[in-house]
Order: C-alpha cells, then structure tokens, then sequence
C-alpha cells in the first residue's frame, strides 16, 4: 500500500481538514501519515493516520526521513507562506528533500488534487 503524508500549518489545518474530507475515499486508499496535530484532526475525520511528532517538535522532519528512505509516494503539506515558522530549517529540508529524491510534493489543494488525480491514474495502469 502507498503511503502519502499531510502536513498543514496552523493557518492552513480547517483548509487541509476540508480537503480530506472531500477526497476521503480516495485517500482511504493509502496509509496515511501525518505531523502530530494535523493528524489528530484528519483522525476526527475518521481516516485512520499515522500520527509523528508536531512539526516544530521534529515531525517534519520525521516525514522528511521517509521521504528520503523512498517510504512516501507523496506528501500533502499545506503551507502559509505569510506566517512565520521556528521551524523554517526543517521545512526547507523536508522541501530539498523532496526535490533530490523525486517526491511528489503539494503544497497547495490545487496542486494535492493533481497528485491524487496522478496516484489513481498510476493505480489503474
């Protein structure tokens, strides 16, 4: 089974929660996991996620990790770009990572809904 993360900053969590919720028998899919509070609040949903740490305690860098080891098909993560973040080396890290290994990263719904759209069309060839 595939294996897609979500991660949301604070600003952006009712964003990805509304996401989910519209494309939940899609996502049901793949194993799911995501940084500690969004995942707390996909789990309400009644998705069953894989919870890691909150970002700014190490969870991105924790899904980084997979990302790198090739565990991840792709990783949702709904940024704010206006906010600021203590975390921003680990954001930045999980975001080179993705582009050295070659992982589908969204960082928008837009884009997310491509990556899914991409991820069922692979499954059916």
């Amino acid at each position: 089974m595939k294996t897609i993360a979500l991660i949301a900053h604070d600003g952006k969590k009712p964003e990805m929660i509304e996401f989910v919720k519209e494309h939940q028998d899609e996502l049901k899919a793949y194993r799911i996991v995501a940084t500690g509070t969004t995942g707390k609040r996909i789990a309400e949903t009644g998705l069953e996620v894989d919870c890691k740490l909150s970002g700014p305690k190490g969870g991105d860098a924790q899904i980084a990790a997979m990302a790198a080891e090739g565990l991840l098909s792709s990783i949702l993560f709904f940024r704010d770009p206006l906010g600021m973040h203590p975390h921003e080396p680990d954001i930045q890290m999980l975001m080179r990572i993705c582009d050295v290994h070659d992982v589908a990263l969204a960082t928008n719904p837009a884009t997310a809904r491509l990556i899914l759209l991409g991820l069922q069309q692979e499954a059916s060839i």
